[in-house]
């Protein structure tokens, strides 16, 4: 007989998750995001991960038993395209707990895992996690850490020894870059992030993702202000000057998307 000391974990808090993805990893996935987030990126496309609540209808509490029955209703498609979960947020790594219990249950299950995170975390705590990753994608926002300061709320350094700890230790780590003019969409900045990649990742790749507005509907919905105006997508031109910089610098070029 079941009982409560045999459940998983508690369970948390996410928004809903999302069923069969093929932009954040390999193969067929569901994306669970957590809601949490150490950042405050003034053009956050998620900012419901910011409010953890019941009283915030874009985020939810889920049992890991809902969450287990979610990812069951398709390990079919997992195994015809080899695939599985991708943890994202929000920040995944803001509730440890429910991360390590579920990424230990779809390891030990088989399931291809990746992670999306803004390498804002304590690494010893997160090592464990991290080992049962088939990918690994870290935003870098900007080299420039009062910059980085300015737009997220938080300065770089942190993320930068994650990213360099991560580099020496992981093959598939993906660094991604959310490009975004009036940020860091200059060929300097893209030249930075490159060789940093080049140095520290024993495979070095780099994932650029232009700006979008898309969750911009949230904002007013939760009674936020809204991604300043001056937050532009770049033009096709500007991607691929960025293309050609970071393939320059030996690194290589992936897309996800």
């Amino acid at each position: 007989m079941k009982t409560s000391n045999d459940k998983l974990c508690d369970g948390g808090y996410m928004m809903a998750p999302q069923n069969y993805s093929i932009n954040d990893g390999e193969g067929i996935r569901t994306l669970l995001f957590f809601a949490k987030c150490p950042l405050r990126c003034k053009w956050c496309a998620n900012p419901e991960s910011y409010i953890e609540g019941i009283e915030n209808d874009l985020v939810n509490y889920y049992s890991c038993d809902e969450i287990l029955t979610i990812v069951d209703k398709h390990k079919i498609f997992y195994r015809q395209s080899g695939r599985g979960v991708t943890f994202s947020g929000g920040e995944a790594t803001q509730q440890l707990d429910l991360l390590e219990k579920l990424s230990s249950k779809f390891y030990d299950d088989g399931l291809s895992l990746a992670i999306e995170t803004s390498g804002y975390f304590k690494y010893d705590s997160v090592k464990a996690i991290l080992n049962r990753m088939d990918l690994i994608f870290v935003d870098i926002k900007t080299m420039d850490g009062l910059r980085h300061k300015e737009f997220t709320g938080r300065d770089n350094k942190l993320i930068l020894n994650n990213i360099a700890l991560m580099g020496a230790h992981y093959k598939n780590v993906v660094i991604r870059i959310p490009v975004i003019n009036g940020v860091n969409a200059t060929e300097d900045n893209i030249r930075k992030t490159a060789k940093f990649a080049k140095k520290i990742i024993v495979e070095a790749k780099i994932e650029l993702l232009p700006y979008h507005t898309l969750g911009t509907y949230k904002y007013a919905k939760l009674g936020l202000q809204a991604p300043s105006t001056k937050f532009q997508t770049p033009s096709k031109e500007q991607m691929q000057i960025f293309a050609d910089i970071i393939r320059e610098e030996g690194v290589e070029l992936v897309s996800y998307k």
